[in-house]
């Protein structure tokens, strides 16, 4: 930590008054990465990583709710890299969001520190590459947000508390796989699946009679997995921020990008047990395994593999209608969660957007609402900041499925800033989608089979929906989302599946509002890297 204060003083210095300006007395954290290549050997080959301060995966962040984070990241890779943070709202600061169409890469042997406050959130989140493919190859780790002192929390200390990165895996090197995708072929099924960085013998170690808690993220590529314990059943608690009723479940389906808290008791008798991570929806069921091991066990892991769900949606579907918020726990503020009756705001808008997947030009390609998403020159947030015409136009995809064939377009849908609205993922295809959207989480409130209509409403769940920032959308399915516009900025919405994301299937939600005011937008940080038609420009003084 205190290398950042010697060796980068006047990026410091800038942070600093930066966040002395918008970020009033909450604690400040340093954290300094360098960001490398190395051997790493996940499946048993060899293969280039990516790592941070020589690790795979990378270290955890922790914090507490409204701490400012200070990360000082030096990429010594020989290509452009960019970190986002999945879940971290960046209040009122997209400029930092670290996705293409906000923040500039940065470029070979040189560094960026990010300003990151974590205002008014709790719970369990990660960060990960958003270029390149570069998630293909490490460069991810855990996010933990604690609540404040004095904010009540709905479950006792545990006697630990454990990050598991889980995710499927591929043999080949990310630099290969990006060569194929911009050759315009699809890719084949991932070869393995991880937990936290390997194929086997991950390990959770406990002590007997003593409460743990496991927060998991699905850090993969594509596929939904299935988690699970040998003989032990899990009490879960949090879902992305929120709270949850404390449901016992014996095992748990986390789709492509998405995080859960858990808590589990170790109640058996000391030795090792299976921890089992197997895909969902798939072909072939790919399955690792890790080991919990109790504090003086002398008997490894033995008996059959524990079963789990495979092709089944009605398993996966009922149980995610089974996750509801705890109303009268609090969030990151001492009131219930319960207290802001979303179920009674009247609705604004609705945006329906449907899953692309074809072909332009003899390629392979994604989108949303027809608009395969293609990157500008110059990220998006900053042609607004300088106001530079010809980046991108607004209102460049509809907010409805057009029936029409895949085009390419950078795709960015305007939306008004402080409006409460309803979005409708439609899912005609096969396979299970997963979306996320940065900047924002919201209220999942419905999801089932079939076409969705305006009557589908009144199956809403407008009580306890869960709120969460990353919802799947099952096969020839739906699902509905409640949002509260509060967060002005430019916001990524993309699909999980990665290569779906690479070819086009994201797009940008432009919260709009006329105000210059800092209560709704802070300026763009004085640190900010420009490139395209943005360099050598000027950010206006702090």
């Amino acid at each position: 930590m205190m290398a950042l204060a010697r060796s980068g003083g006047t990026v410091l210095l800038l942070c600093l008054s930066f966040l002395a300006t918008v970020t009033a007395e909450s604690p400040y954290r340093f954290y300094d990465w360098n960001v490398t290549y190395g051997d790493i050997y996940p499946l048993g080959v060899r293969q280039q990583g990516i790592l941070i301060n020589g690790q795979f995966p990378g270290p955890d962040i922790h914090s507490v709710t409204n701490d400012n984070l200070i990360i000082n990241v030096h990429n010594s890779l020989d290509e452009p890299f960019l970190i986002s943070w999945n879940g971290v709202q960046n209040r009122r600061n997209s400029y930092v969001d670290g996705m293409s169409g906000t923040t500039c890469p940065i470029p070979p042997r040189s560094n960026y520190t990010y300003i990151l406050q974590v205002k008014d959130q709790i719970g369990s989140f990660y960060y990960f590459p958003s270029l390149a493919f570069h998630k293909a190859a490490g460069g991810f780790g855990g996010i933990r947000i604690l609540s404040r002192p004095g904010i009540p929390v709905p479950f006792a200390d545990p006697a630990g508390d454990y990050t598991v990165l889980i995710g499927d895996w591929y043999k080949t090197n990310h630099t290969d796989l990006k060569s194929r995708l911009d050759r315009g072929r699809k890719l084949p099924s991932p070869d393995g699946i991880l937990i936290n960085g390997r194929s086997y013998g991950a390990t959770i170690n406990v002590e007997q009679g003593k409460t743990y808690r496991l927060r998991i993220s699905n850090v993969g590529l594509q596929n939904s997995l299935n988690f699970r314990i040998q003989n032990h059943r899990m009490k879960l608690v949090e879902v992305e921020g929120t709270h949850t009723l404390q449901t016992m479940f014996s095992s748990l389906d986390i789709h492509v990008g998405q995080s859960y808290s858990v808590l589990i008791t170790a109640d058996q008798s000391p030795r090792d047990y299976y921890v089992v991570v197997s895909s969902r929806f798939t072909d072939k069921i790919i399955t690792t395994t890790g080991v919990l091991r109790y504090s003086g066990s002398s008997a490894s892991a033995s008996g059959p593999i524990p079963g789990g769900p495979t092709i089944q949606v009605d398993w996966s579907l009922n149980q995610a209608r089974a996750i509801r918020t705890n109303l009268t726990a609090s969030g990151p503020r001492p009131n219930p969660q319960g207290s802001y009756h979303y179920g009674l705001i009247p609705l604004i808008r609705t945006i329906v957007f449907g899953s692309s997947a074809g072909q332009i030009n003899g390629k392979q390609r994604y989108g949303v609402n027809s608009v395969s998403f293609v990157s500008s020159d110059t990220p998006l947030k900053l042609a607004d900041f300088f106001k530079i015409s010809g980046v991108y136009k607004i209102n460049s995809i509809s907010d409805k499925p057009t029936g029409g064939g895949l085009y390419l377009d950078t795709s960015v849908l305007q939306v008004d800033y402080r409006t409460f609205i309803e979005i409708i993922f439609e899912n005609k295809e096969d396979i299970v989608q997963s979306y996320h959207l940065n900047g924002y989480s919201f209220w999942v409130v419905g999801m089932d089979g079939g076409q969705w209509k305006t009557g589908s409403r009144n199956g809403y769940n407008l009580r306890d929906a869960v709120s969460r920032s990353t919802v799947q959308v099952y096969p020839k399915s739906w699902t509905a989302i409640y949002i509260a516009l509060d967060n002005v900025g430019m916001w990524n919405l993309r699909s999980e599946f990665w290569a779906r994301q690479y070819l086009g299937q994201q797009l940008y939600l432009r919260v709009f509002t006329s105000s210059t005011s800092l209560r709704d937008e802070y300026p763009i940080p004085k640190n900010s890297r420009l490139c395209g038609r943005a360099r050598g420009r000027h950010t206006r003084p702090l």
